[in-house]
């Protein structure tokens, strides 16, 4: 399998951090056209009375409040083990690189129903700790007996930051901690803190690299169909849900026909070595247009990847790749922007933990547009809850 570049570079006019995949083709443009369309620059939270916080939307109840009940239903694990591309991956891992699991003590965070603790177990580890919060941990308990696994597997109900291990040390980490737009959830927080509690040193976290890229997409009809929609409802102006539904991302499959730029890389993260708070931060983009057309929404998606094994391996779930359930994150814009081939849209990407739900992820896009036929320059904003 294909896997993008993960080399950094902080200088977004160079090209060594594109994904193979992607040509980039930087044209001089004439300047002698003139433009058909001009906005300044604004914000989707300036100036407008109908706007409300993004603090202060939908109170209290967030995520954060059904985060470990909502994984106390079969059906998301059903969704999650259902997902070959994730599921093989993690099973392939383990069952081809037994040396790294032989007699080796495992701690499987977020352990779900278990799979990973088993495959573990099956590939040969000493022992292995299974920590689930939800009540599918009871569940976890009972798979791992019927599979004859209870004497190698310990299911430990509780959160990782306030369980104690029967063992001072680690040797490997495993867990699947990725959410939507990779952060959602901020499991990887708990990743971190079970690492710096747990993991031996020179340890294996598995997986030990993960990538946030960023493109941009022509989606006209689905943006008239889910944001446009509000501004005439059966003969009434409900254009205040659409200035709050253009602030949520929308999780869905992108076709990669739809795709007009290249594919940025955004932020490469070390899961080994990481610290807590380089989960928030600010990466500069700059999507070329490969074509003449327009753009709707920005799409991030995520790979991840296994360096400790004998083969790199890994997967992407990007609208190349093959599908997976956490699908690609859309970020519509309010503006439909008109771009030659060779033009670029510039910008910034925010991302941070938001203050009262720290499961929820804030991002702010800065973007500009200088083309010969749009000029734009605006800020917007979004919650992923």
């Amino acid at each position: 399998m294909d896997l993008q570049d993960n080399n950094i570079d902080n200088d977004v006019t160079t090209t060594s951090n594109k994904p193979r995949k992607t040509k980039f083709e930087y044209e001089d443009e004439d300047q002698d056209e003139t433009i058909d369309e001009t906005v300044t620059e604004s914000s989707n939270l300036d100036d407008d009375a109908l706007m409300c916080d993004p603090d202060e939307i939908g109170g209290d109840k967030t995520s954060a409040d059904y985060y470990f009940d909502s994984y106390s239903h079969f059906g998301i694990h059903e969704e999650m083990l259902k997902d070959t591309m994730r599921t093989k991956t993690y099973q392939n891992v383990i069952y081809k690189n037994t040396f790294l699991f032989k007699d080796k003590i495992v701690l499987d965070v977020g352990a779900g129903t278990g799979i990973l603790s088993l495959f573990c177990a099956k590939a040969g580890a000493k022992h292995v700790y299974a920590v689930e919060c939800s009540h599918m941990a009871d569940m976890a308990q009972e798979i791992v007996k019927v599979n004859g696994f209870s004497d190698v597997i310990t299911v430990l109900k509780g959160k990782v930051e306030e369980i104690e291990l029967p063992v001072p040390q680690v040797d490997i980490i495993v867990s699947e901690w990725m959410g939507y737009f990779l952060l959602f959830e901020n499991m990887l927080n708990t990743v971190l803190y079970a690492r710096n509690k747990w993991l031996v040193n020179n340890g294996v976290v598995l997986p030990d690299k993960a990538s946030l890229y960023l493109t941009a997409i022509e989606d006209a009809e689905y943006k008239e169909d889910k944001i446009e929609f509000w501004n005439n409802v059966y003969g009434f102006n409900m254009s205040c849900i659409k200035k709050q539904s253009m602030m949520e991302p929308l999780v869905d499959t992108v076709d990669q026909n739809q795709i007009v730029t290249n594919c940025q890389l955004l932020k490469m993260m070390d899961i080994s070595k990481m610290a807590p708070g380089d989960a928030s931060f600010t990466a500069p983009f700059k999507l070329v247009a490969e074509r003449d057309d327009y753009i709707h929404a920005l799409v991030a998606y995520f790979d991840v990847s296994f360096t400790r094994c004998h083969k790199l391996t890994g997967f992407s779930t990007g609208p190349r790749s093959r599908a997976t359930h956490w699908k690609q994150t859309v970020l519509y814009l309010e503006d439909v922007l008109t771009v030659c081939e060779g033009e670029a849209l510039v910008g910034s990407m925010t991302v941070t933990q938001n203050k009262k739900n720290p499961r929820d992820v804030d991002i702010m896009i800065k973007y500009s547009l200088s083309g010969r036929r749009c000029v734009v320059s605006r800020t917007q904003y979004y919650r992923m809850r």
